[in-house]
């Protein structure tokens, strides 16, 4: 688990690719503090796991299915990455739950400043606009980051100069991706009434005519 509150910006020094899937080579400082193999850290929003260690960079391997659902299948040698250790108990909650599982992949199509702020809009895959709320929570290439307004397939967000300049999303260009990932809260209301509704619909199964056949009138 994770907050979306982004400690560092690392970079990719290298990336080993396999048939299908891949192994990052990441440049990190802030994030390998009182790090060891096996432990979680968060790259873009995708939570990773830490193969290798050694000073200054660490190895995480990328599974095929991460690969297509991700943006880190367009990641280079230098790409810049958003970087976060797990949660541990007892931190602050700064920003909100992040599980670093992405929903979908958004497409920035508008950057505009306003004041001090840079408003963002972004193209979102059905999946993630059905959570998607005025003055929700969503991580974007896992920053936690508040709805401004949404529309249609769209929405908006706006950055303050320090998030601008601590993630990766101050340099991102109209038409590149973003790793998407909805407020997990959303997500457990939706099933919790999905179950109401589908015990509702197996009790009105049974009736009297139901009861008669199966011999219990």
């Amino acid at each position: 688990m994770f907050t979306g509150i982004v400690e560092e910006i690392g970079t990719i020094r290298g990336i080993s690719k396999g048939p299908d899937s891949a192994g990052l080579h990441i440049l990190g400082s802030k994030v390998l503090q009182d790090t060891k193999i096996g432990d979680s850290i968060a790259v873009n929003g995708v939570c990773l796991t830490v193969t290798t260690m050694d000073k200054g960079t660490f190895t995480a391997d990328v599974m095929a299915e991460t690969l297509v659902k991700t943006n880190l299948r367009d990641l280079k040698p230098g790409s810049p990455v958003n970087l976060e250790r797990a949660l541990r108990l007892g931190d602050r909650m700064g920003g909100h739950m992040v599980s670093g599982h992405v929903d979908g992949i958004g497409t920035i199509v508008g950057k505009e400043r306003y004041d001090i702020a840079t408003i963002v809009t972004i193209q979102a895959p059905p999946q993630v606009m059905k959570y998607i709320i005025k003055k929700g929570s969503i991580a974007i290439d896992g920053t936690s980051l508040t709805v401004v307004d949404f529309a249609g397939d769209k929405f908006q967000v706006s950055l303050i100069p320090h998030t601008a300049q601590a993630t990766v999303l101050g340099d991102k260009k109209i038409g590149n991706s973003v790793n998407l990932e909805s407020d997990i809260i959303g997500k457990y209301i939706e099933r919790l009434l999905q179950g109401q509704q589908e015990d509702k619909a197996a009790d009105s199964k049974i009736n009297l005519e139901f009861l008669a056949a199966n011999g219990f009138l």
